[in-house]
């Protein structure tokens, strides 16, 4: 297959994060939830201008030989990425202003602007920028041809426009004032009537007292702006040199890159705009419209005033059947694997785990691999624990983990002096792997126990994201975990090859091929095929390449694909035979499931890697099989109903319209919700039918 559909990733992207902003939209989500929703989308969106249009933005200054080598245009992605942003940007004002705002003060809870403040609120103001702002706001005056003003990396702004009092007809003149919210709250409660709760952005406090920065001014107008900076850390991958340095060198360059996105309010007139454009030496690929109100990931932090029941109602994590009660973990592994399924299950049998394994005298090494980790981890202490009492424990910290560089940094430094033995990343390679392994002396002789996960060891984020984590002796996958850690210690080959595991670098992608490729040969005898994968992101080209020829064979391919999927699926003779869905809900789905029929011995594998080119041929990751059957039909159980889903699941196919999947069920099925009550019932001893719950549940309407 010479040429086949291929989206690019970075339009797919943003088709993953309207589906984000549909939540917001979503009535059915309750309304601080919907904030919330619009607090990710922002936050998602700013990322992905310092990191991946930045990339874009550099490629257009390669040389045209090297963009020839490209099988892509950067500066006709970059028009699409701009038209299809300033489309949800129009979007995110519209649901703010008619949707959010007004159904909060349904609630008795008002976002005020400035003109709407009486006379005790206007006071309060006052005194609140006097008392609280005047330190912070560093107003400038703009003058062309001078030293122009450091803008800081997703700060606000108020741009003003303003004329001498004593000459009301002189040219304009403009200045710029800073917003606190890094020093601030973004969100001021007002003097409010007994059951009313009042609020004003810090922005607006700005707006009303900016007069006072300028006393031989009339201000004519204030407008708000935002530059965001490039944000990605280039670091050659050269086999020489201190890469720990280089990462160190490289943080402090992050806040001072180039321009990635200039954000300003729409309703800005082009005379101001204008002059800011040449100020700030911004191009037209840099400026993007947005509302009033920028860096709206600031809604994470909105008071929700004891409003319980406008949020998420509670769902506390389920203790683990069997790890839960266990006095010794170590005795429950070895009577058979364990399966963790979180944020369902509660994380504290990871915690004990390694607090057993520090306390445990038979316990002799420990061995994690730290990607991203909580920044006061009871699991990072644990194995602090576990040197004062003279056991052996070494951590290999990644060091390249986007945007917790620093923070690992900080962890590999404390875990050193604490007497751990820290490897820190090398050139060339991500270690992107979830695995930690616990050596012990049983009868005189070692047993290996193994914890291999699609997350991290990240205590925080385990209450959000949904991952497997498996806890299991078993030599076969015990052994080969041992294996990995030998080669991230020795940075030398592996001592033998790996057969169980599937591994980044190695065996990850071949092995992968080879099972897709049993999936053809039965197809293509005529017998039974299918492959079911859920990922974050499939974005590798020859993988889409392999599932469209499996697709023409007759492999029937359900896919469950979160963010990115470059695979078109559902095209007439070239993916016929795929469907694909994302599930976007109150717990981000981050797991990656591997599922292929092979001849009816069906092997489910979970891992830590995405479809992704880098994930397969150039960082070190894990896919790992399940081997127990009680635990394979659990997987199985977890993955019908995501493909049952037809609440949150939305068709994701060439359209990009993000439909929300509807069946013929007249039973709605919420995959999530559906997932906490069957581990529910499961250790209450119950059957573990479906739709019992998520019957009560409304569908969304098709937004």
């Amino acid at each position: 297959m010479a040429k086949f559909p291929f989206v690019h990733r970075d339009i797919s992207w943003l088709s993953f994060n309207y589906r984000v902003l549909q939540e917001a939209k979503d009535p059915s989500v309750p309304l601080l939830e919907r904030l919330k929703f619009l607090a990710i989308y922002s936050s998602n969106l700013d990322e992905f201008f310092r990191i991946r249009v930045a990339n874009i933005r550099n490629l257009k200054k390669v040389g045209k030989k090297t963009k020839a080598e490209l099988d892509f245009s950067p500066g006709e992605v970059l028009r699409q990425i701009h038209h299809i942003v300033n489309r949800q940007q129009e979007e995110v004002s519209w649901v703010f202003e008619n949707q959010i705002v007004p159904e909060l003060a349904q609630h008795n809870i008002y976002i005020l602007r400035r003109l709407d403040l009486n006379a005790e609120q206007r006071d309060f103001v006052e005194n609140y920028f006097h008392d609280h702002l005047l330190p912070f706001v560093m107003p400038v005056l703009l003058v062309k041809h001078r030293i122009r003003p450091f803008l800081a990396n997703a700060h606000l702004y108020l741009a003003v426009h303003l004329r001498p009092k004593k000459k009301p007809l002189a040219r304009s003149e403009y200045a710029l004032v800073k917003i606190p919210s890094d020093q601030l709250p973004r969100f001021v409660s007002l003097p409010s009537e007994p059951g009313s709760h009042n609020i004003i952005l810090l922005d607006d406090i700005v707006r009303h007292s900016v007069s006072w920065l300028f006393p031989g001014y009339d201000i004519q107008d204030t407008y708000s702006i935002k530059l965001t900076r490039d944000a990605e850390l280039y670091i050659d991958d050269e086999y020489s040199g201190d890469l720990v340095e280089k990462i160190k060198a490289s943080l402090a360059k992050r806040q001072v890159g180039p321009t990635s996105r200039f954000v300003y309010d729409r309703e800005m007139p082009q005379h101001l705009l204008e002059y800011l454009k040449d100020t700030f030496d911004l191009g037209k690929n840099d400026m993007l419209p947005e509302g009033r109100y920028h860096n709206n990931f600031d809604f994470f932090r909105f008071p929700d005033f004891g409003m319980h029941h406008l949020k998420n109602k509670p769902l506390p994590p389920l203790p683990h059947p069997v790890l839960h009660q266990t006095d010794s973990p170590f005795d429950a592994i070895q009577a058979g694997d364990q399966l963790l399924h979180y944020p369902y299950h509660s994380y504290e049998a990871v915690v004990r785990f390694f607090q057993h394994a520090a306390e445990d005298p038979r316990v002799t090494h420990i061995k994690v691999i730290q990607y991203r980790v909580a920044r006061r981890s009871r699991i990072m202490e644990a194995l602090m624990e576990a040197v004062r009492r003279g056991k052996q424990v070494s951590v290999f910290v990644e060091i390249k983990a986007r945007f917790d560089e620093a923070a690992n940094l900080e962890w590999g430094e404390r875990l050193e002096r604490a007497g751990v033995r820290v490897y820190y990343s090398f050139p060339g390679v991500k270690v992107h792997s979830k695995l930690a392994l616990v050596r012990r002396m049983e009868g005189g002789k070692p047993r290996l126990y193994a914890y291999l996960s699609t997350g991290n060891f990240h205590e925080e984020t385990a209450q959000i994201y949904a991952d497997f984590g498996l806890f299991t002796a078993d030599t076969r996958l015990t052994s080969e975990v041992s294996n990995l850690f030998s080669f991230l210690e020795n940075i030398k080959p592996p001592r033998q090859e790996f057969k169980h595991l599937m591994v980044g670098k190695f065996n990850l992608r071949s092995a992968l091929y080879a099972l897709i490729d049993t999936e053809i040969a039965a197809a293509q005898a005529g017998k039974p095929a299918y492959i079911i994968i859920k990922t974050n992101n499939l974005e590798d080209k020859e993988v889409v390449r392999k599932l469209y020829e499996a697709s023409q064979a007759g492999v029937k391919i359900q896919l469950i694909v979160r963010s990115i999927c470059c695979l078109a699926p559902g095209i007439a003779g070239i993916s016929d035979n795929i469907e694909a869905i994302s599930i976007v809900d109150r717990f981000l789905e981050h797991a990656r499931v591997f599922i292929f029929h092979h001849g009816g011995e069906e092997r489910i594998y979970l891992s830590s890697a995405d479809l992704m080119q880098r994930n397969l041929s150039y960082r070190i990751e894990t896919a790992f099989p399940v081997y127990d059957p009680a635990l394979k039909a659990e997987i199985r159980d977890i993955i019908n109903l995501q493909l049952e889903d037809n609440v949150k699941a939305r068709c994701v196919d060439a359209s990009a319209l993000n439909r929300y999947r509807r069946t013929e069920s007249d039973i709605p099925v919420r995959a999530q919700l559906e997932t906490y009550f069957y581990y529910k019932r499961k250790s209450e001893g119950g059957p573990l039918r479906r739709g019992n719950f998520a019957s009560a549940q409304q569908k969304p309407p098709d937004i």
